[in-house]
C-alpha cells in the first residue's frame, strides 16, 4: 500500500510539473476593452502551488470589483514570462526573484508591482528543501560540499540559496557539482544514486519524503529570514501609461494575498482548479507564505548571492526593480 501511495504522490507531482512547462500558454494580447467595459488584463504565471492567492483572488471577485476582467495564461516559467510582459503580450507576470535581478542586471524595462510568494521561515517545515536518501551519511548542509546536487534550473534561485544553506552550516560549496534535473526527475534520482541530494519545492518535497528521503537544509530558509521567493512586475511602459490599471492590480493581489493567507483549505482547494494535484496531495504539502509586503532586505541577499556566486558582475539598483 505504502508503494502505491508514493507512486500516486510522485504521479500528481509530474502532472503538475508538466503543466508548470507546458503547452498552455497563449500567444495572443487581451483585446482592447471598450469604453466602459472592464480593462482586460493578461497575467503570466506558472501552474504550481506559489500562484494560488490570484487564482484565488480571481474566483472572489477581488479583480472584477475593480474593474479587472483578469485572464490566467500559464507559461513555462519566469524565463518566457518576462520578455511576454516587456512585449506587451502580458500586462503583468510571475517570477522568483534571482530571474528577475538577472532581468533587471540586463537592462530590462520592468518593476515589481506586488508580492507573490514567500518562505514560511520554518526551518525543516518550508516549501522548499534540500533532501538527501535516508541512510545517506550526508547529515547536514556543511555535509554537501564536495557532493552532486540536482537543481531544476542552473544559475538562479536554486544553487545559489543551496550554497548559502552549505555556507551557514560552515562548509564549502564551491565544490558542489550541480546538475540541473527537472523536479520530477529528481525523486527517483535521488533513490537511484545518481545524485547525492535534490533540491525540490512542493509538492516534490513531500513527493521524495514519501520515497523515504530527508531534509537536510531549508535552503529559502537558510538565505535570508522570510525571503520573499517571487513577485508579480509589469513593464515600466505600462505604469507610464496606465498607472491606475497597476493601482487597481497591485489593490487587488493584496486582497488576494492576505485572503490566502487566512483561508488555506481554500488554497488547497483552488490548486486542484488549475493543476492536475489531487485533493489527497494538497492535503499533505507545505503551503508557502503569502505576506501583504515584499521583504526588500531578503532580495539584497539574493542580489548580493547572485553576485557573489558570479551570476552577474554587478548588483542593479533594488530602487529601479522594487518600488
Amino acid at each position: 500500500m505504502r508503494r502505491l501511495a508514493v507512486t500516486a504522490l510522485l504521479t500528481a507531482a509530474t502532472l503538475v510539473a508538466a503543466t508548470a512547462c507546458g503547452g498552455n500558454s497563449s500567444n495572443t494580447s487581451p483585446t482592447q476593452a471598450a469604453p466602459g467595459q472592464p480593462d482586460k488584463v493578461a497575467a503570466g504565471v506558472i501552474a504550481i502551488v506559489d500562484v494560488a492567492p490570484i487564482y484565488l483572488g480571481k474566483q472572489k471577485g477581488f479583480f472584477s470589483s475593480r474593474n479587472i476582467d483578469l485572464s490566467l495564461e500559464t507559461s513555462q516559467g519566469g524565463a518566457a514570462i518576462v520578455p511576454g510582459v516587456v512585449s506587451g503580450q502580458f500586462q503583468f507576470g510571475f517570477s522568483n526573484m534571482t530571474s528577475l535581478i538577472l532581468a533587471k542586471s540586463r537592462g530590462l524595462p520592468i518593476k515589481v508591482v506586488a508580492n507573490g510568494v514567500a518562505s514560511t521561515g520554518k526551518d525543516g517545515a518550508d516549501f522548499s528543501a534540500v533532501l538527501v536518501k535516508g541512510d545517506s551519511p550526508i547529515q547536514s548542509a556543511k555535509d554537501l560540499a564536495g557532493k552532486k546536487v540536482a537543481v531544476n534550473t542552473l544559475k538562479n534561485i536554486g544553487d545559489t540559496t543551496v550554497r548559502a544553506s552549505v555556507r551557514k552550516a560552515g562548509g564549502d560549496p564551491s565544490g558542489i557539482q550541480f546538475v540541473e534535473l527537472g523536479f520530477p526527475d529528481q525523486p527517483a534520482a535521488l533513490a537511484a544514486g545518481r545524485v547525492d541530494a535534490i533540491w525540490v519545492v512542493e509538492p516534490f518535497v513531500t513527493a521524495a519524503k514519501a520515497q523515504g528521503a530527508r531534509v537536510v537544509a531549508s535552503n529559502y530558509v537558510d538565505a535570508a529570514a522570510d525571503l520573499t521567493v517571487a513577485t508579480y512586475f509589469t513593464s515600466q511602459e505600462l505604469i507610464a501609461k496606465n498607472p491606475d490599471l497597476v493601482k487597481r492590480f497591485k489593490e487587488a493581489m493584496a486582497e488576494s494575498l492576505a485572503y490566502a493567507s487566512s483561508h488555506p483549505d481554500e488554497v488547497r482547494q483552488i490548486i486542484t482548479t488549475y493543476t492536475q494535484i489531487t485533493a489527497d496531495v494538497t492535503a499533505k504539502i507545505t503551503l508557502p507564505a503569502w505576506p501583504a509586503e515584499v521583504n526588500k532586505a531578503s532580495v539584497q541577499t539574493l542580489t548580493d548571492l547572485a553576485v557573489q556566486d558570479k551570476l552577474l558582475d554587478k548588483a542593479p539598483a533594488l530602487d529601479d526593480l522594487i518600488p
